[in-house]
């Protein structure tokens, strides 16, 4: 069997877009087309293929086998077709398709086995509040999963957007390989300061230590092996353009670069800037230290919700204790006097009940001797009398009284007057007298019709009587 050049093109093509190699497309092909000859009718139980390739295109051979009960091959001859039925073509294509996918995975995970820990660039194609495809691009179109855990807190990635992480874990599944990537883990920063500062890739200034809280701050430390080297001058850049690319590419996360110093003291106040420390007292053996501040740089040293002071505990390894020196220069209290010992105190008197409180007496002055008379002899007691009904007397009246005269009403502005008289309260509100004769208003606007809440108004304020239509 024979196939011209246009198939040995369109196989090309087929492993420059799958990114596969035209060596195993073809010996993809060589598996289906023995698992189609299988499938002809009149097929020997076993064959193999052979793929010869020219410059005219591609010769194909097929050799049917014949082998004995222990598998070993006793006898050997061609036997192309010369053409494969539907079926054994439909079984050709689904042999081929599967194995390409195969070789995909296979290349894809050979690709990316050996860079865990790696920095790459892909395209977001989707995401969700669960996980973020990124397409790594590359050989065979590789596409890497960001989940949730992995992304940075409140960061929103669109389609279409480029983007770098680092590459934390590669799986190899049954559907292929899987390619995990972070964005909130802390050697991001690392292999992002990588591509901005030069020096860290020569070796001269090396990082020591990162303390990163994804999406607000991260604290680096870093160390220069030579001294005409300034490590914090070569990672922020003239003008902090440097560290700028790295913070732009972390959307806005603040990224300090500390200098690590071999003593734990100046290690620990570095790492708390920017608070100015006044006094490090440091435990190696229980990994504490004391920091002394003063009293307007405690909030400073802390920081918002102790973020400062807890990135500064991760950099360093030591857990550190913040005090003000308010605190510390506030006089001790005086010692207490010693007294007498225990058994030369006399035992306290018990406290005297107070005085019970005497009622107030009345004195009555006495009469002098002559002034008092002799007490009066006892009285018997009436006899019982019959009990008699009294009746009252009636009064006389005199014709005055009898006949009063009334007088006539006072006038209406008598009574009036009576009310600012002694006594009376006067009103403060000013009194509204309604004219006697009142004849309705034309409309306020002659020539415009009048509206109904204006009709209703002068309704209500003009008796029916009197009320007249414009």
């Amino acid at each position: 069997m024979r196939m011209d050049y246009i198939v040995v093109e369109a196989l090309e093509n087929l492993g420059r877009e799958r990114g596969i190699p035209v060596e195993n497309i073809l010996e993809a092909l060589a598996n289906a087309l023995v698992s189609a000859y299988k499938r002809s009718p009149g097929a020997a139980e076993e064959a193999r293929v052979t793929i010869a390739r020219d410059d005219d295109g591609l010769e194909i051979i097929i050799y049917a086998q014949e082998l004995d009960a222990e598998g070993n091959v006793v006898r050997e001859w061609e036997d192309t077709p010369g053409d494969f039925g539907r079926i054994a073509a439909s079984t050709a294509k689904q042999v081929m398709s599967h194995l390409l996918r195969q070789t995909k995975r296979d290349l894809v995970f050979a690709q990316y086995e050996g860079q865990k820990g790696d920095l790459v660039t892909g395209t977001v194609q989707q995401h969700d509040h669960r996980a973020t495809i990124i397409d790594l691009g590359g050989l065979g179109g590789a596409e890497a999963i960001m989940p949730g855990s992995e992304r940075i807190p409140f960061e929103r990635l669109e389609r279409g957007a480029r983007v770098k992480a680092l590459i934390v874990e590669v799986n190899r599944e049954a559907k292929g390989a899987q390619v995990v990537v972070s964005r909130s883990d802390r050697d991001l920063v690392r292999r992002l300061l990588e591509i901005e500062v030069p020096e860290l890739m020569d070796g001269t200034v090396q990082v020591k230590s990162i303390a990163r809280d994804a999406g607000h701050r991260t604290k680096i430390a870093v160390f220069s092996s030579d001294p005409n080297v300034d490590p914090k001058g070569a990672c922020v850049g003239a003008q902090g353009r440097r560290v700028r690319n790295v913070v732009n590419e972390l959307r806005g996360e603040k990224v300090d670069v500390v200098q690590w110093h071999e003593d734990p003291a100046l290690f620990i106040i570095e790492s708390l800037g920017p608070a100015k420390v006044r006094d490090v007292r440091v435990n190696r053996e229980e990994r504490m230290a004391t920091v002394i501040v003063s009293e307007h740089q405690l909030s400073l040293a802390i920081g918002r919700d102790g973020q400062n002071a807890r990135l500064a505990a991760r950099l360093t390894g030591y857990k550190i204790d913040i005090q003000s020196d308010a605190s510390r220069t506030k006089p001790a209290a005086p010692p207490p006097v010693p007294g007498p010992p225990p058994e030369a105190v006399a035992p306290a008197p018990a406290p005297a009940a107070p005085p019970a409180a005497e009622e107030p007496s009345l004195a009555v002055p006495e009469a002098p001797p002559e002034a008092v008379a002799p007490a009066p002899a006892p009285v018997a007691p009436p006899a019982a009398e019959e009990p008699s009904v009294a009746v009252p007397e009636v009064p006389e009246v005199s014709p005055e009284v009898a006949s009063p005269e009334v007088s006539p009403p006072a006038p209406a502005s008598a009574a009036a007057g009576a009310t600012s008289g002694p006594g009376r309260r006067r009103s403060m509100r000013p009194r509204l007298r309604r004219p006697q004769a009142m004849t309705a208003p034309s409309t306020p606007f002659p020539g415009r019709p009048e509206s109904r809440r204006g009709r209703m108004r002068r309704k209500r304020r003009f008796p029916s009587g009197q009320h007249q239509n414009p």
